[in-house]
């Protein structure tokens, strides 16, 4: 079966063929296939009223499991984004009614944040219907293919990972979200 890719990569392979464009016809298919999870996801989300930063946030409080809290620091270290933008996304959700922020009982220049129980019910929502609509991305594959992809897209990915832990920079938990 042939794709947009193979006839991609034939153009290029008679335009270049000092070149080896088995790493085209690999990422080529990967961000098509990209393109068409970011919308199933904000498909996923829209249903639920809301976006892929608010659903980022509002997963890792659910992740964190009962009672769905973390310090501005860990949501920092958990969705990879700047104290400031942190802080503006608390504030939006805080807004929404999605999340609230408690005073830190360890700490008292620190704020704890925890998912409301509307906040619960829309991450969780939204989670059902993400993996839903990438159940249906892999419809045509077999069971056994699945994990095989799987497997194969671990071992390339294996190299960009980084521990959370171990991020840059990241601000402690007094220098985010003070209360007051």
């Amino acid at each position: 079966m042939r794709d947009d890719v193979d006839d991609l990569t034939d153009a290029w392979a008679r335009e270049r063929p000092d070149l080896d464009l088995a790493p085209v016809a690999v990422f080529s298919r990967i961000t098509r296939l990209a393109r068409h999870l970011d919308q199933a996801r904000r498909d996923a989300f829209a249903a639920h009223r809301i976006e892929l930063w608010e659903f980022d946030v509002l997963a890792a409080l659910r992740r964190a499991g009962e009672p769905y809290q973390l310090s501005p620091g860990r949501l920092l270290r958990e969705t990879l984004v700047t104290s400031g933008t942190m802080t503006n996304r608390v504030d939006r959700l805080a807004a929404r009614g999605l999340v609230e922020r408690y005073p830190d009982p360890d700490d008292r220049r620190g704020v704890i944040v925890r998912l409301t129980p509307e906040g619960k019910a829309t991450v969780d929502g939204a989670f059902g219907a993400l993996v839903d609509a990438e159940r249906a991305l892999l419809d045509d594959l077999p069971e056994r293919d699945r994990a095989r992809l799987a497997t194969l897209l671990r071992t390339l990915l294996t190299p960009f990972a980084r521990p959370i832990d171990q991020t840059v920079d990241q601000p402690t938990d007094q220098q985010i979200d003070r209360p007051g």
